[in-house]
């Protein structure tokens, strides 16, 4: 909260609850949670930034203007801050060493010289890599201070946009573009701003970039289907030069052909504008609306003959349903010239479920429900392209169904709302009986305002060691012996403890602290 409030002194209640959607919060609840922070929002409370509180006795007045919360640097601070953004920063550890340029070309040399040396902004890729999956990087290339990566402009054909530009400033920027630009320019933007508002939580968004976003190429990724589908152009970039080249399901699908050389970086992204006879949707399906990678997400655009419903080009990709995300060229290919109408549906049902094939044993399973997305996904996007035709020229097409009407429905979340009832005591209770009062926890105060000490905020002290988990390979199998000479060698490793260095019992009959024989 304090850092929305930074970036946006007077936020909505949209705002607020977006800021919030990277907390998982069971304990606490959402609700109290939301109700205190409305405050600051003039959607819930009429004297939102001014100072005031509707709480404050009569007659008292709140400042007129609050201070700034950041204390303004020192003179021999800010030349400090300002020499490290100019001086490359390097950090070497026992196995990897970070370098962090602030060149485009100094960044350039560095991938000549460490072609597979990875590019990390946000880290929420790579460092999943890391610590989940144990893969090992010597070198890598921190490019967020590189200015080149950050621009943003306009062109009479689209938006260029850095590739280290953040989810959370992409927003932003076309929160900024759309309402500046005629709708029908605009509709490959607010699909990115849709599939947006429910990627990943807000402190992914903060740091995780565009061009990580694109070149990491996660198959239940949401904006890459529909950068493909919008036609965005890859600028790249090498100590050989610089070249172009289109974001499209061959790049997707990391054919040859189509991919970066280890040596080249994504400098920056274009995204064109529609035109007026073409649509672009996106849609996906998760466990959850927030902080959840898709089961299976697709994006698709469709331009037709100008004035017509006769499809001049279709384009139909989709994440989720394999290790990278999948066009369908033939069935886009076969539906050229054909009127947007229900013959033209069911034979787009019948060519992509022969196109996109899913294997019994896909990873993640529910292979059924996917394919039953797919054509799911294919009939929104029908129905959707229907509407706008009808609204671009309202005497050549019907109205849609009714029963069809709720199949366009987009969710739509409202801030949770609650009230809590509890049962006053009895009025001669005496007041030091706590029982049945609502009574705050005593560490209420603590928690709010930030000062509890968790584990976490006590720093190391000197000496302390740290213990891991040491866990079985093989499910119910005879404990023969255990070596610990492998993990005393690794570096660090004070002691390793088993059942044998426990003095007393190791549990009981039902449960061991370690295992023993089995």
């Amino acid at each position: 909260m304090y850092s929305l409030l930074r970036n946006h002194p007077e936020p909505t209640m949209e705002q607020i609850t977006a800021a919030l959607d990277g907390n998982l919060c069971r304990c606490t609840g959402y609700r109290p949670i939301i109700d205190s922070f409305s405050a600051f929002s003039q959607a819930s409370c009429p004297l939102a930034g001014s100072g005031k509180c509707c709480l404050d006795q009569e007659g008292v007045e709140g400042k007129e203007k609050e201070e700034d919360l950041a204390p303004e640097p020192k003179r021999g601070d800010r030349r400090i801050a300002e020499a490290s953004k100019r001086r490359t920063l390097v950090f070497n550890g026992k196995r990897t060493t970070w370098i962090s340029p602030v060149t485009l070309r100094e960044l350039l040399g560095l991938k000549a010289k460490y072609p597979n040396a990875p590019l990390v902004v946000g880290n929420t890729s790579i460092g999943i890599d890391v610590k989940k999956l144990g893969i090992y990087y010597p070198v890598i290339l921190h490019p967020a201070r590189v200015p080149d990566l950050h621009i943003v402009y306009r062109t009479k054909n689209g938006l260029v946009i850095g590739a280290a530009t953040n989810f959370a400033k992409l927003r932003d920027i076309l929160l900024n573009v759309v309402p500046e630009l005629p709708a029908e320019k605009t509709k490959t933007y607010r699909t990115l701003l849709k599939q947006l508002r429910t990627l990943a939580g807000e402190q992914i968004r903060n740091v995780a970039s565009l061009g990580g976003h694109i070149v990491s190429r996660g198959s239940p990724w949401d904006l890459n289907p529909v950068l493909a589908a919008g036609k965005a152009i890859l600028n790249l970039a090498s100590t050989d030069g610089t070249r172009w080249i289109p974001l499209n399901g061959e790049f997707l699908a990391r054919l040859p052909r189509a991919d970066l050389s280890p040596e080249e970086v994504i400098v920056s992204v274009f995204i064109p504008f529609t035109k007026k006879d073409e649509f672009v949707s996106a849609f996906r399906q998760a466990e959850r609306r927030k902080n959840a990678l898709s089961v299976t997400n697709s994006a698709m655009q469709v331009r037709f003959q100008p004035g017509t419903d006769v499809i001049e080009e279709l384009t139909i990709l989709y994440g989720g349903t394999g290790r990278a995300t999948v066009s369908a060229p033939v069935t886009s290919q076969k539906l050229r010239g054909r009127k947007w109408n229900e013959q033209m549906l069911n034979e787009a049902y019948r060519l992509i479920l022969e196109e996109i094939q899913l294997s019994p044993s896909a990873l993640g399973g529910k292979v059924e429900y996917r394919r039953t997305l797919l054509v799911s996904f294919f009939f929104r996007f029908y129905l959707k392209v229907l509407q706008d035709l009808k609204y671009l020229y309202p005497c050549k097409y019907p109205e849609l169904p009714e029963e069809n009407l709720s199949a366009l429905d987009e969710f739509v979340e409202h801030p949770p709302r609650g009230v809590q009832v509890y049962q006053d005591v009895d009025p001669q209770q005496p007041p030091q009986d706590p029982v049945g009062r609502p009574v705050m926890h005593q560490s209420g105060i603590k928690h709010a305002t930030g000062e509890a000490v968790y584990t976490d905020d006590i720093g190391p002290i000197d000496g302390q060691l740290y213990m891991a988990a040491v866990t079985s390979t093989r499910a119910h199998a005879k404990i023969l012996s255990i070596s610990t000479s492998e993990a005393l060698e690794s570096p660090g490793v004070v002691t390793v403890v088993s059942a044998a260095d426990i003095p007393g019992k190791n549990g009981d009959e039902h449960e061991k602290v370690f295992a023993e024989d089995e």
